[in-house]
């Protein structure tokens, strides 16, 4: 009878140990998940979006090194009220703008000091983009956020520009469905479904809840980084192992990542599914007989007023997979469909300033 007794205890004593040890392990492993919940929360999620003061527009420039058109957007800062805007710049890791290397003082000191080596076709171009998300999302002020390249040029003054897009409660991103390119990834299926693969221009301008989803995404990124990738060009070296290079997928980032993010976000409906940065596109052949597509460069003969003004004069955008027509519209209001152009060279850039394409007479127009 005393063994059975003794028996029972050591059963008892065993499974209080046993309910101990588990309570331990339940604690923590939720401490553990309140601690990723908070570490992946964005910085102002306690604050909510709410903002009282006056908005900011968040000048986000990715650039390769310096800005050769820094003497363009010199003039368009320019008696600008400095609390109506925030500029930041990725450039190379350990470049630094200041008066040895920018001529414009609107740039001193802009530049990301976390800044990483960005190779074009590549997940880091991307990564890049949040990094300059992030710090833009730091000042609770910055309500829009544009993200523009080292040969963009604005058409219109900042007025009409802040008006623009502060009138607007959508981000503007180009987005349409992709259907002839073989860059979508089976691979990919289990995170990001076809029915939700998107493609565009990288050129967004975005409001501030659509920056925080770009900028603090865990799910979508990883999946790109590791199954989006450029395709290798041909190497005649190569022989027969071209072949088996080709049949890769030719998947380039920046020309899907975003689009697709906010389709998994189901955030389509708070889009205008444009851009408004103006590329001009053609096809041109390699030495290798492949056709490829590149953005047309303006230099001074072609950034002449009639070709700005046919620019601006574009009220919609025809989207071929999705036979859809773009209206450029605000709130419902008919708008000019770009406020920026790209690419520019710096004499093109400069023709814009000496021949009046870029002085106030040429930029008074009033937002509607």
């Amino acid at each position: 009878m005393r063994k059975r007794s003794l028996s029972f205890r050591q059963n008892l004593l065993l499974i209080w140990k046993l309910a101990v040890l588990l309570s331990f392990i339940f604690l923590v492993f939720a401490l553990v998940r309140i601690h990723f919940y908070y570490d992946d929360r964005s910085p102002d999620d306690e604050d909510g979006d709410v903002f009282q003061g006056n908005p900011r527009l968040a000048f986000m420039f990715l650039v390769r090194r310096d800005l050769p058109l820094d003497f363009l957007w010199q003039t368009f800062y320019q008696n600008v009220d400095a609390a109506n805007y925030s500029i930041y710049i990725h450039s190379e890791p350990g470049f630094v703008f200041d008066e040895t290397t920018t001529r414009s003082t609107f740039f001193y000191g802009r530049h990301l000091s976390n800044s990483i080596k960005v190779g074009w076709g590549e997940s880091s171009m991307i990564e890049a983009e949040r990094l300059l998300l992030r710090a833009a999302l730091q000042n609770p002020a910055n309500q829009r956020f544009i993200l523009l390249s080292d040969s963009c040029v604005p058409l219109y003054n900042f007025s009409y520009i802040y008006n623009y897009l502060m009138g607007s409660s959508k981000s503007f991103v180009d987005s349409f469905l992709d259907m002839k390119e073989g860059r979508y990834n089976p691979r990919m299926s289990s995170v990001i479904p076809m029915r939700k693969w998107r493609k565009g221009s990288q050129w967004i301008a975005l409001v501030r809840s659509h920056a925080k989803v770009v900028a603090y995404d865990n799910v979508v990124f990883p999946v790109f980084k590791k199954l989006c990738k450029r395709r290798p060009p041909l190497d005649v070296s190569k022989g027969k192992q071209n072949l088996k290079l080709q049949r890769q997928h030719n998947c380039i980032p920046d020309e899907h990542y975003v689009q697709t993010l906010l389709a998994m976000n189901d955030l389509e409906g708070e889009l205008e599914r444009r851009t408004v940065t103006y590329t001009l596109w053609i096809q041109s052949a390699t030495n290798m007989e492949t056709r490829s597509w590149h953005p047309v460069t303006y230099n001074y003969a072609s950034a002449n007023p009639q070709q700005i003004k046919r620019i601006k004069d574009i009220n919609h955008v025809y989207y071929e997979t999705e036979h859809r027509t773009e209206w450029c519209k605000s709130n419902s209001i008919s708008v000019p469909c770009f406020l920026f152009a790209r690419k520019f060279s710096r004499d093109g850039a400069m023709r814009l300033l000496t021949q009046g394409n870029f002085d106030s007479s040429a930029l008074s127009h009033t937002y509607p």
